[in-house]
């Protein structure tokens, strides 16, 4: 079977994704008229989006002292400087509005006494420049994102979305001029390859949590979008910066909500010491999660952990009271029955920085288009491409997210990638004609899956890297550790191209699914073991013990040298760099300083 005899569906705009970025934007371009087709391996109401719980980043001005110039200051000193200030200042701008409209769309948020929209503390968020911590995270309830993505949902469907559910994207679809045409598709109830011709094609793919072990993502998060951008020639940038979440469940992986310390939690070492407070006098608690994730790990390796192998650290909110843990936190009250077998309203629950959010991915501009380096411009944008949401990388977040600012990128970014889609004038544009081979790489990678004999099974490869990844990319690093990682990932990858399929049938075969996936986990986990090893400093999330403090850099940080983006290329496993956007777009630039809390 050939390229030419697949089945063809043209769309103005395809969307790969159905999560929040992908359905934020789906809604700008049905609204405004413009037929969009939206991929999604799961019912929309399932994708990852649904598991965020602490709110939506904003200075809604409830709180007199509260403003946008902070919220952005602190999204810069968050990002420890490797975050771009124009994109940065957008976000942080554009927050409110956001908010507000989601608000008026019908999303639940909860109350205060006033009728205004409840906000609470969260890690990192600061008024008059890092005095204080401010109520900023717009919340309901710690189902913040399960409310959202509903509410998003219902949006669409009344805009008359289409949707194409439980739907793989293989391939991005490029002509000889590097432009995206569409993409190719597997349709898993029938196992059918589609081509999907787009004018416009928008990736919304979520992160690849699942490169490691020990993740609070879901499993469908195995970078997809990723490994098609870079299969397709893209780079992908700051792959090495990785967050680790302070709070998962010990031994469960599930996440406990960076709410719980907004509303008052405590973590506890063995000792039942606050340790936070020697660290971060400040913020304590919440501090940026890099910091609180390293903070924890010392007491456990310091011996202070809890437990009888005091490898965990407590989280305690037995002082809130029952009733407003039931009212604020009842997600969390669940998770501690149902993963820990703990009543957090009596006992305190065991937690361990797990792997949470990827800072990193494909490069894009404020209005989500992708750029990569072309004729000396390291920003030249690719024509018919944007990314948004957590696949792309804008680098609001730099080396390290500050909590509340995922949903807000969704948001922001997603409306605004819209709203250039339709002010691109698509609706008079025709499709660029498809070249005679676009469906030929997903063709083969389903042929050499067919036609195998025998083979590794996809799940064991797939776990190996897990582990891998795991010792190798972890909360604290060392040179030698990362160096070790990218010879075993590299010998991964080897083993990737011989995975072989048993089942070969097409209805609803998931073992086929995997095996693609597994062609998007080694991508995305190539991209982060080879910049990390790279990376010669200690910066945010990527924390080497090799580069510790000095007088020189203090925290490792190197900004004479690597205050700059990795560019992660896939054809021939290469890197390249380009300059960290320092200037704002209307106000004063925030100068490098040591992060201190």
């Amino acid at each position: 079977m050939g390229t030419a005899s697949l089945p063809r569906r043209k769309f103005d705009v395809v969307i790969v994704g159905a999560g929040g970025s992908g359905m934020r934007a789906s809604l700008q371009l049905a609204l405004a008229g413009l037929n969009v087709a939206v991929l999604s391996k799961v019912f929309p109401t399932r994708s990852h989006t649904v598991a965020a719980q602490g709110g939506i980043g904003a200075s809604l001005g409830n709180m007199a002292e509260d403003n946008w110039h902070y919220h952005f200051y602190d999204t810069v000193k968050g990002s420890d400087w490797l975050g771009d200030q124009d994109a940065i200042e957008f976000m942080c701008r554009e927050a409110p509005k956001v908010v507000y409209e989601l608000e008026h769309m019908g999303m639940p948020f909860d109350r205060n006494p006033d009728g205004t929209i409840y906000q609470r503390p969260f890690g990192g968020h600061t008024a008059n420049y890092g005095e204080k911590p401010v109520q900023r995270a717009c919340a309901a309830a710690d189902r913040t994102g399960h409310a959202m993505l509903h509410t998003l949902y219902q949006q669409n469907v009344k805009a008359r979305t289409n949707f194409f559910v439980e739907w793989m994207a293989l391939d991005l679809i490029r002509d000889s001029e590097g432009d995206v045409l569409g993409v190719t598709a597997l349709e898993m109830e029938t196992g059918d390859v589609y081509i999907l011709e787009a004018k416009t094609t928008l990736f919304a793919t979520g992160g690849a949590g699942r490169i490691f072990a020990a993740s609070t993502n879901a499993f469908i998060n195995t970078g997809d979008g990723l490994g098609m951008a870079a299969r397709s020639g893209i780079p992908l940038e700051d792959m090495e910066f990785w967050q680790f979440h302070p709070t998962g469940v010990h031994n469960a992986g599930v996440l406990l909500t960076e709410g719980c310390r907004g509303e008052g939690a405590i973590l506890r070492n063995a000792n039942g010491e606050r340790f936070m407070e020697r660290y971060a006098p400040t913020l304590k608690d919440l501090a940026p999660r890099d910091f609180v994730s390293r903070c924890m790990d010392q007491e456990i390796k310091e011996g202070r952990g809890c437990g009888p192998n005091k490898d965990y650290i407590n989280l305690d909110m037995t002082h809130l009271g029952g009733d407003t843990i039931l009212k604020r936190l009842p997600s969390v009250f669940e998770i501690g029955h149902n993963f820990a077998n703990v009543d957090i309203t009596k006992e305190p629950i065991p937690v361990v920085p797990t792997i949470h959010y990827q800072m990193g991915g494909i490069p894009t501009n404020i209005h989500g288009q992708v750029v990569a380096p072309k004729n000396g411009n390291p920003n030249s944008v690719v024509g018919g491409f944007y990314a948004v949401g957590e696949c792309s990388c804008v680098s609001v977040h730099g080396a390290n997210r500050l909590g509340t600012n995922s949903l807000l990128d969704l948001l922001v970014f997603g409306r605004a990638a819209g709203n250039h889609i339709v002010d691109s004038g698509l609706k008079k544009q025709s499709h660029k004609p498809l070249p005679a081979d676009a469906a030929d790489a997903s063709l083969a990678r389903l042929a050499r899956l067919d036609s195998s004999t025998n083979g590794e099974y996809a799940q064991d490869v797939a776990n190996d890297l897990r582990d891998t990844m795991q010792r190798h990319a972890s909360v604290f690093r060392t040179q030698a550790l990362m160096d070790e990682g990218v010879k075993k990932v590299a010998d991964l990858a080897e083993r990737v191209k011989a995975i072989g399929l048993k089942d070969k049938s097409k209805v609803f075969n998931t073992a086929r699914i995997e095996a693609l996936e597994v062609d998007n986990l080694i991508e995305s986990a190539q991209a982060t073991m080879v910049s990390a090893a790279a990376r010669k400093e200690s910066r945010g999330a990527h924390t080497v013990n090799d580069y510790g403090d000095t007088p020189e850099h203090p925290n490792g940080r190197n900004d004479e040298v690597w205050m700059k983006h990795t560019l992660w290329y896939s054809e021939g496993n290469r890197l390249e760099y380009k300059p960290v956007n320092l200037k704002p777009l209307t106000v004063e630039s925030v100068p490098p300083k040591v992060r201190t809390f």
